[in-house]
């Protein structure tokens, strides 16, 4: 278990948290057609795992411009973009900020497993079983080449050393 922050109060983060040299697990989250997809889906390829609580928040809103933006410059990369948002909410963020470049991913199907897999599930606080804020950079085998947690879940992720692993 880890803890976090949401505007300075202590938030409890379920799971195991992937460190660097670990392998994930694979996962089945659904995209905006609503069909399952996993890391299989996604083989051969650097993978930049985005995950956080909602779209339709500022921060969480800003990571997936910023990555979005980033990520036409990355050579045999995909940006999976990961929320508990259904797939209607994200495919309408994605149309309305003109964000090509990322894949969004919604784990509303199986939120608890995918959560704890990847130690970010939210177990208290006004966001209790949304996903916590967090970036990890994998590489074509599924070893972990970076992770951040971030501390403050209002706060952006470190974007320049998540796209530094992979440089």
């Amino acid at each position: 278990m880890s803890q976090v922050t949401l505007k300075g109060d202590p938030v409890k983060i379920g799971g195991s948290f992937p460190q660097i040299g670990d392998t994930v697990k694979d996962f089945s989250l659904a995209n905006n057609k609503r069909e399952n997809v996993s890391l299989e889906s996604f083989a051969s390829k650097n993978k930049i795992l985005n995950i956080f609580p909602s779209v339709d928040t500022p921060t969480c809103a800003l990571s997936v411009k910023r990555f979005n933006d980033e990520a036409s410059g990355l050579e045999n990369t995909v940006v999976l973009c990961i929320s508990a948002d259904l797939p209607f909410a994200q495919k309408r963020f994605c149309g309305a900020e003109k964000t090509e470049a990322v894949i969004m991913l919604s784990a509303f199907r199986n939120i608890a497993q995918f959560s704890n897999d990847f130690g970010v599930a939210i177990e208290d606080s006004s966001l209790q079983g949304l996903t916590s804020r967090a970036v990890i950079v994998l590489n074509e085998s599924n070893e972990v080449i970076h992770s951040e947690l971030v501390s403050e879940i209002t706060e952006e992720p470190n974007y320049d050393q998540a796209l530094n692993a992979l440089r």
